[in-house]
């Protein structure tokens, strides 16, 4: 077998799908590696994180092969690989990991120290992680195999349920972490910026931990609308209402328990004058306002520390305007970082598999052909509440 096709990004705003190598086993130093295994992609999601690639918004290469959301079908495997069998249908975490340093011992698989020589942390098709070809493509490599891979039980059963379980390789996990970071519980009240599949499957976690009231806000009406349709409490930040208070008309104070960041870097500011005005630090801001003393703030929403596009000098290194001040004062936690999924995506299977959270109707997935990618890239951007999964080999008509 020796074709492959896959989504190109070739410059600001423009992705292509292209004839692309065939995956090795080889690392990306051209060095021959064992404990792989080659996918057959049967989903591979389009990511709000491949968004701020597409838009210019990093220091990606043109001809960077997108994608770092992949489940697949094991098709070849190195002789290394001991646990996994052709035919295995699995789940792949975004971040490459070894297995072997200390990070990935104590499960911090998301800062590897191993698969990145330019810093800690891997992920496929993803800017300075590594250089790993991104997964967006009909076959992908997947190293460290026996370690990273997820195998999802009673294929049948999994295929039934392909789309609730593409979210594990990234959204699903990401949502949680960030709910579990803020400190999310049984009785939490509970705010979520930002009305993307982040902020969805965020809501979704905080709702499976038990929270009493999440609230979603974002600029974003229609996304908004589809937040309220399944179930949530919004705040229209759209509006000159400040946020405390709409929080307040809904929990009758100006406050909530906890806090998650689904935005990152791009957030735009509130109210009418300042919708379309990008303001980098107006969400950690927010934030630090609305949470109560000694609460949490969970951050799964992506920062840079080179952004190429930002609105000021300061911006472009990564340095905001936090007011950290009033977050040491009231006591405040912070979690950063890129989530690290296999701490938590066996879990969120079993959850999918016993109908415990229905990830697909919240996040609003909708498949879509290999081809018809840019289209999906065009729509995410323009802020339609949908979560694009690309089925390159026509398997969920199938399903």
């Amino acid at each position: 077998m020796s074709g492959n096709r896959g989504v190109v990004y070739l410059g600001n705003g423009k992705v292509e799908i292209q004839k692309i190598d065939y995956p090795k086993m080889q690392d990306p130093r051209g060095r021959k590696i064992n404990h792989a295994v080659i996918l057959r992609v049967v989903s591979t999601n389009i990511c709000g994180s491949d968004q701020h690639m597409v838009r210019g918004r990093t220091t990606a290469q043109t001809g960077l092969v997108l994608g770092h959301e992949i489940t697949g079908e094991v098709i070849e495997k190195g002789s290394d690989v001991e646990n996994l069998q052709i035919g295995d249908l699995v789940s792949v975490p975004f971040n490459v990991a070894c297995g072997r340093c200390r990070s990935c011992k104590e499960m911090h698989t998301g800062v590897c120290l191993s698969v990145n020589p330019a810093r800690p942390g891997g992920a496929y098709g993803y800017v300075d992680m590594g250089d790993w070809t991104g997964g967006q493509a009909e076959y992908a490599m997947v190293p460290y195999a026996d370690f990273n891979l997820l195998k999802l039980p009673d294929r049948d059963r999994a295929m039934e349920k392909i789309r609730d379980l593409t979210c594990l390789s990234d959204i699903l996990p990401t949502g949680y972490h960030g709910a579990v970071t803020a400190g999310v519980g049984p009785g939490s009240t509970v705010y979520i910026a930002g009305a993307g599949p982040v902020g969805l499957a965020a809501a979704a976690s905080a709702r499976l931990l038990g929270a009493a009231v999440v609230i979603i806000g974002d600029v974003n009406t229609v996304r908004l609308a589809h937040a309220k349709a399944q179930g949530f409490e919004i705040a229209d930040l759209s509006l000159d209402t400040p946020l405390h208070e709409q929080i307040a008309a809904l929990l009758g104070e100006p406050e909530v328990d906890c806090a998650v960041d689904a935005v990152g870097f791009e957030a735009r500011g509130h109210g009418h004058d300042g919708v379309k005005h990008e303001a980098p630090a107006t969400v950690l801001n927010s934030l630090m306002g609305v949470v109560r003393v000694a609460g949490k703030i969970g951050i799964p929403g992506l920062y840079v520390t080179e952004d190429p596009g930002a609105v000021d000098a300061a911006a472009k290194m990564g340095s905001l305007s936090i007011r950290f001040g009033l977050g040491w004062a009231k006591s405040h936690s912070f979690h950063t970082g890129q989530t690290p999924v296999m701490k938590y995506n066996r879990q969120l299977m079993q959850a999918i598999m016993w109908d415990r959270i229905h990830i697909a109707d919240i996040v609003g997935v909708e498949v879509i052909s290999l081809d018809d990618a840019p289209r999906g890239y065009g729509e995410f951007d323009a802020g339609v509440p949908k979560k694009f999964v690309i089925d390159p080999h026509k398997l969920f008509s199938a399903a």
